[in-house]
């Protein structure tokens, strides 16, 4: 095994752990904002290390500028997707999740 497919299969394993990561916190966590945070920051990573390991197999090539257009794209549009989700849900004045059950001060 070459060092570029130990780096390809290094990047996708580690994008596909951030997805599953990803997967859980949406399930796992309580509300809205904490899905919306694991989702957007383990997804971006996730999408980010399998989209590097797709623009290694392909080379230096016109495939790989596509990657790493995509790439840069997913940058802006995850966390900004993210941020217009959670400010929609806080200006319907959806309440988080607290630990703090009502009557007690």
């Amino acid at each position: 095994m070459t060092p570029v497919e130990i780096a390809i299969v290094a990047l996708a394993a580690g994008g596909v752990f951030f997805g599953v990561v990803a997967a859980v916190g949406v399930l796992r966590l309580p509300d809205l904002y904490t899905r919306s945070h694991a989702a957007s920051k383990s997804d971006t990573l996730g999408a980010v290390l399998t989209l590097g390991a797709a623009a290694l197999t392909f080379g230096a090539d016109v495939p790989t500028a596509k990657t790493v257009l995509l790439l840069l794209f997913m940058f802006l549009t995850n966390p900004t997707a993210a941020h217009a989700i959670t400010r929609a849900a806080y200006d319907q004045e959806i309440e988080p999740w607290t630990t703090d059950e009502e009557g007690d001060a």
